[in-house]
């Protein structure tokens, strides 16, 4: 297993270092490995934080946003800078838990064989320790979401995922596109299965997304996906032989 670990963070000072340590833990096996944290403009102390931890930990590097552009961009700066192919993200409040990448990964490989051409696996936060709000806005949402796209995922936005990086680069980028990853795969000819994975409350904190902010652009943004979908064209190609 060779394997980038990708971590995008806004103002998470007190939730780095345990994490960081949780995927070391959860990587020892791996052949090869790196952790990329991506500050995205945090203005606590997580810059701070992240250079105390470099000091200490061989596998990690960091990169930093002068300012906030987003969870997706973070995501992209993140796959960009990646040495390897097989590319596993994170949320950086820690309710998704390291253990579940080496599982994730062995699902990964083992489903290839049987799906020809599979580029991701995403998490299904089952048992989901949030609130009741927060709960009900994401069920409807991915409902909604499932419904118009036809992605058959049922948590798109579980931050743990596992994918090839080479087919990542391939999908168009736009502002919160991390929340339709799943059907702009399957948009140009890849296959998302989804495994269940461990949800924790979190350890500090609180998040840094509204559900309101998510719900307006939320909506933009599926219209767009729908769009996108109905505008892309998959030949069926054939090369001819001896010039015919």
């Amino acid at each position: 297993m060779k394997i980038s670990v990708i971590v995008p963070v806004h103002n998470e000072e007190e939730n780095i270092l345990f994490l960081i340590e949780e995927i070391v833990k959860a990587m020892r096996a791996a052949q090869a490995y790196e952790i990329i944290y991506v500050d995205d403009g945090s203005n606590d102390n997580t810059a701070t934080v992240l250079r105390h931890a470099l000091q200490k930990t061989k596998s990690l590097r960091v990169i930093r946003h002068e300012r906030s552009y987003g969870q997706s961009t973070a995501i992209y700066t993140g796959v960009k800078a990646a040495n390897y192919s097989c590319i596993a993200t994170l949320d950086g409040d820690g309710q998704n838990d390291p253990a579940d990448i080496p599982r994730l990964y062995e699902v990964f490989m083992r489903q290839s064989k049987r799906l020809g051409n599979l580029w991701m696996v995403v998490g299904w936060r089952r048992k989901r320790h949030d609130s009741a709000w927060r709960l009900f806005s994401s069920r409807a949402a991915n409902t909604v979401r499932s419904r118009l796209l036809g992605d058959n995922t049922p948590d798109t936005g579980c931050g743990l995922k596992l994918f090839l990086r080479d087919k990542f680069l391939l999908l168009p980028y736009f502002d919160h596109m991390h929340r339709f990853l799943p059907a702009l795969i399957l948009r140009a000819g890849g296959q998302v299965i989804s495994e269940p994975v461990n949800h924790r409350p979190r350890m500090a904190g609180y998040s840094k997304y509204g559900t309101l902010d998510r719900l307006w652009v939320g909506i933009t943004d599926l219209l767009g996906v729908m769009w996108l979908k109905r505008r892309m064209k998959l030949p069926v190609i054939k090369e001819s032989e001896n010039g015919y």
